[in-house]
């Protein structure tokens, strides 16, 4: 499965520590949801308000699924570029696809789900009118 990556995705650089990689000398598979993670947020900074203002205003959006395929492993001191783009909406969950590259080269691909909840009684609530419309059109 080829992953092509949007123009609106948003590109995080990140070098890979000692504390990443595991006894084999590479990047830790779970490590992957983390990356995943760090450019999620830069994502949302980019999209509009940030994750943390998401939760001041009363909405939280935990992860309900996580899938990662691995493709070619990553070593310590690799700078890595990680693009985050949002790939689906709903009325209350979106999908974040995520793709992660070493010198133009696919390492590893994925996605994350996400509930839009009320944060108080961690309820469903309806996303964002401003973050439904950034789904990336489909092709």
């Amino acid at each position: 499965m080829e992953t092509t990556i949007p123009e609106n995705a948003v590109v995080t650089r990140y070098r890979v520590p000692y504390a990443d990689t595991d006894r084999m000398g590479v990047v830790y598979y779970g490590n992957y949801l983390t990356l995943f993670e760090r450019a999620r947020n830069e994502l949302m900074r980019a999209m509009g308000p940030s994750y943390a203002q998401m939760e001041k205003d009363g909405l939280m959006l935990p992860v309900v699924e996580a899938h990662v395929d691995y493709r070619r492993p990553a070593f310590y001191d690799d700078m890595l570029d990680v693009a985050a783009w949002l790939a689906e909406t709903g009325s209350a969950r979106c999908k974040v696809a995520c793709a992660v590259s070493r010198d133009g080269k696919l390492l590893a691909s994925g996605w994350t789900v996400h509930a839009c909840v009320d944060a108080a009684s961690r309820r469903p609530a309806r996303l964002p009118d401003w973050l439904r419309e950034c789904a990336a059109p489909l092709h």
